[in-house]
């Protein structure tokens, strides 16, 4: 005997997969099988919401704030390039000083 109103399909377009226990996203608010309801498995364009990390400095593990939507890696250089306290970072910014940037 089959249940035609019980459980949901699964949003995911390579799935579809009809699941008794489904779940819902907590960011994008899609229903998804335990198969696909992390963000990575069934892509999720709304993870940022949710999935929200602190890089830190590899030299002298600081963590960076970064803005959502400014890139990581960016903002962790802009921070060795002026704001790092370790000795490498430190030698680098003798060695280079920023006024004598020439074209």
């Amino acid at each position: 005997m089959e249940f035609p109103d019980l459980g949901e399909h699964c949003s995911e377009k390579t799935c579809k997969r009809l699941d008794f226990l489904p779940m819902r996203c907590d960011a994008c608010q899609e229903i998804f099988c335990k198969d696909h309801i992390t963000y990575a498995n069934h892509k999720c364009t709304s993870s940022y919401k949710k999935d929200v990390q602190v890089p830190v400095c590899p030299l002298c593990n600081t963590p960076i704030p970064i803005k959502r939507g400014e890139m990581p890696d960016i903002k962790v250089g802009e921070h060795i390039d002026r704001d790092c306290k370790s000795d490498p970072a430190q030698r680098k910014r003798k060695v280079f000083p920023s006024h004598l940037n020439c074209c």
